[in-house]
């Protein structure tokens, strides 16, 4: 039997020498290092998809990434995105929810 090996998460994270890298959770050394931080994005997903693993995407000064569901899908927006402050224009207002039993 086979496990997995090292934490189940790729980072795309600046170079202290300028460029992007990409590294498994937990690792010393990048898989890969680019010029961009598109270039690495892109390799880090192609890789994330192949293995498995949650790609995250630092930002230039290395803090707080914000995790994809897996690489190259869309996140859904949270829920305080959505919402319209009281008293708001008819047409800024979130349309309403279909009654319950509509939706059987």
């Amino acid at each position: 039997m086979v496990g997995k090996r090292g934490p189940d998460t790729h980072h795309v994270v600046p170079h202290h020498g300028g460029g992007w890298d990409v590294k498994r959770g937990g690792a010393d050394r990048a898989s890969g290092h680019f010029d961009t931080k598109q270039a690495a994005i892109d390799h880090g997903r192609q890789v994330s998809r192949n293995q498995e693993t949650e790609l995250r995407i630092h930002n230039a000064t290395g803090v707080s990434p914000r995790a994809t569901a897996m690489a190259g899908t869309r996140t859904r927006p949270r829920a305080d995105h959505l919402a319209v402050p009281a008293g708001a224009a008819p047409s800024q207002q979130a349309p309403e929810a279909a009654p319950e039993s509509e939706l059987r």
